[in-house]
C-alpha cells in the first residue's frame, strides 16, 4: 500500500489554515481501491471563516482592473501547464481517468479555459450605452461553487475562472472524490500571487458544506454541477435567501444517425462520445438511435467498435477506459445493466462480469445493450458509465420525438450524409448542446441544458455573463 497523502488545512484568505474537524475524509484509488489520501471534513465554520474571507477581499477585487485580473489568470494557465504530468497523475490516481486522457482533456482543458477568460478580458465590454441610460455589468459578489468528481479540476476552473474573470471572490467545495486537484488549483493560485481571499477552497460534504455554502447569507450565487437530486436540494436551500442558483446537472443524451450517414464513421463517433471517461461525462451520447432497416447493421458495427476500448488500469499505456470513480458508481451502473436485461434488453458485448485479469478495482466493461424500448428505466435515466442502448426508429420525426422524450435536455449529436438536413434536425432537439457531424467540443461556446439538465451556461462570453448582475444608470 502507498504512502497516504494527508491534508489537513484549507485555503482561506490567502493562508493555509488548519481545519477545525479532525475527521478526515478517505481519498481512495478506484483501480486498486486502496486508501492513497485524506482530506479534511469541512464543518459550517470553516464555511463561514471562507465566505467572510470572500466577503472582505470582494471590494478590491471588483475595482481591480480587467488587465490585472487576465494577467491573473494567464499566469494561472501557465502554472498549471507546467505541472501538467503532476496534476494529470492527480486526477488519474483520486477518479480513474486513464493518464492520457487526464493530460490531454482533464488538465488541458482547463488551461484552455483560464487563457479562454485572460483573453475574453481584453475585449468585453462591461458598459453599454442605450439611449438616455448607461448599462453596467458588476460582479455578482461572492460565489459559492460546489463541483463533481468526474472532471474534478475542469469542472472547477469553468467556475472559478469565470467568476474571478467577472470580478468575483469565489468559495469552493469541490467534490470529496476527487479533491486533490483542487488542493493544486489553490497552490497555483497563491503561486501567482492572486490576493489572499479572492479564491478559498474548503474540502467537506455535500450534507455539511455544501448545505451551508447553499445556505449563507453573504454568499450571493451559487453555482453547482452535480446529480439531479442534488441540484433541487441546493436550489430549494439557495431559494431562503434568493440568491442566484446556476445548476449544470445531468444528461440522457441522444445520438441521432440519419439513413443516408456513413455507419462506420458514424458509429465510430458515437462510440468515442459515449465511452469518454468511462461513460462519465454529462454530455455522453448513451442512446444511439438508428432507422430500423439498419439496426442489425449498426449493431455489428457497434460490436466490433467496442472491443477498440480495452479496459485497465489508469496507468497502463494502451487503456482507453479505467475504473469507475468509486463504489457507489460501480454498484449503479451494473445495476442499470442488471435491470435492463431483466426489463427485456440484450447485451450485445460487454455486461456485468468484470474484465479478465481486473480482479480489484472498479471496473465495468464498455457495454452496448439492445432491444431497449423509450420509456424504459435504463433508456430515462443517467447511467454515468460506458453503457450504450441502440434504438431503433422509423421516421426522422420519430428520431426527434425519442431523442426530446426524456427529463434532460443537456446534448446530442445528429449525424448526415447532408449537413443542411442533419442542422434541421438539431434545431429540433431540445438540448443545449448538439455536435453536427462530429463537430468538435468548442470551450468558448456556451456549455449547459434544457429541462432537467439544469440552468444557466458556463463557458465563453455566455459563462462570463452568469457571474455579473445589470444595473442601469439614467443620465
Amino acid at each position: 500500500m502507498a504512502d497516504v497523502q494527508v491534508k489537513d488545512s484549507f485555503y482561506i484568505g490567502g493562508a493555509w489554515v488548519p481545519a477545525t474537524g479532525r475527521a478526515p475524509i478517505p481519498v481512495v484509488d478506484p483501480s486498486t481501491e486502496e486508501q492513497v489520501a485524506s482530506v479534511p471534513a469541512g464543518q459550517p465554520e470553516d464555511v463561514d471563516a471562507a465566505v467572510e474571507a470572500a466577503r472582505a477581499a470582494f471590494e478590491l477585487w471588483a475595482a481591480t482592473p480587467a488587465a490585472e485580473r487576465a494577467r491573473l489568470l494567464s499566469a494561472a494557465a501557465d502554472a498549471l501547464e507546467a505541472r501538467t504530468d503532476e496534476v494529470a497523475a492527480l486526477i488519474s490516481t483520486e477518479m480513474g481517468t486513464p493518464l492520457s486522457f487526464s493530460k490531454a482533456v482533464q488538465v488541458g482543458n482547463p488551461v484552455r479555459v483560464l487563457r479562454s477568460y485572460a483573453e475574453a478580458l481584453g475585449m468585453y465590454s462591461f458598459e453599454e450605452q442605450i439611449a438616455n441610460s448607461l448599462v453596467v455589468k458588476e460582479p455578482i459578489g461572492v460565489v459559492g461553487a460546489i463541483t463533481p468528481w468526474n472532471y474534478p479540476l475542469h469542472q472547477v476552473v469553468a467556475k472559478v475562472a469565470a467568476a474571478l474573470a467577472a470580478g468575483c471572490t469565489v468559495v469552493l467545495k469541490p467534490s470529496e472524490v476527487a479533491p486533490l486537484s483542487a488542493y493544486a488549483l489553490a497552490e497555483v493560485f497563491e503561486q501567482v500571487g492572486l490576493p489572499g481571499g479572492v479564491f478559498n477552497l474548503v474540502t467537506g460534504l455535500g450534507p455539511v458544506v455544501g448545505e451551508r455554502i447553499a445556505e449563507h447569507p453573504d454568499v450571493d450565487m451559487v453555482s453547482f454541477t452535480g446529480s439531479k437530486q442534488a441540484g433541487k436540494r441546493v436550489m430549494a436551500v439557495g431559494a431562503g435567501t434568493v440568491k442566484r442558483v446556476a445548476l449544470e446537472l445531468g444528461g440522457k443524451s441522444a445520438f441521432v444517425i440519419l439513413d443516408d450517414a456513413d455507419l462506420g464513421k458514424a458509429v465510430k463517433v458515437g462510440l468515442a462520445n459515449c465511452f469518454i471517461n468511462g461513460g462519465q461525462t454529462c454530455t455522453a451520447w448513451t442512446r444511439m438511435l438508428v432507422p430500423a432497416e439498419k439496426y442489425e447493421e449498426v449493431l455489428e458495427l457497434v460490436r466490433e467498435g467496442a472491443g477498440k476500448y480495452p479496459v485497465g488500469a489508469p496507468m497502463d499505456e494502451g487503456t482507453r477506459i479505467g475504473p469507475l470513480a468509486n463504489a457507489n458508481q460501480y454498484k449503479k451502473v451494473v445495476g442499470y445493466i442488471e435491470e435492463a436485461v431483466a426489463a427485456g434488453a440484450t447485451v450485445v458485448v460487454g455486461g456485468t462480469e468484470r474484465p479478465e485479469g481486473l480482479d480489484k478495482g472498479y471496473y465495468v466493461k464498455p457495454t452496448v445493450l439492445a432491444g431497449v424500448t423509450p420509456g424504459s428505466k435504463v433508456e430515462q435515466e443517467e447511467v454515468f458509465g460506458p453503457v450504450l442502448a441502440v434504438i431503433p426508429y422509423g421516421t426522422e420525426d420519430e428520431a426527434v420525438q425519442i431523442a426530446n422524450d426524456t427529463p434532460y435536455g443537456l446534448a446530442g449529436g445528429v449525424f448526415s450524409g447532408d449537413q443542411e438536413r442533419a442542422l434541421r434536425v438539431a434545431r429540433r432537439m431540445r438540448t443545449g448542446m448538439v455536435d453536427v457531424n462530429g463537430g468538435r467540443f468548442n470551450p468558448l461556446a456556451p456549455f449547459g441544458g434544457y429541462k432537467q439538465s439544469g440552468n444557466g451556461r458556463e463557458l465563453g462570453e455566455y459563462g462570463l455573463e452568469e457571474f455579473l448582475e445589470i444595473k442601469s444608470l439614467q443620465l
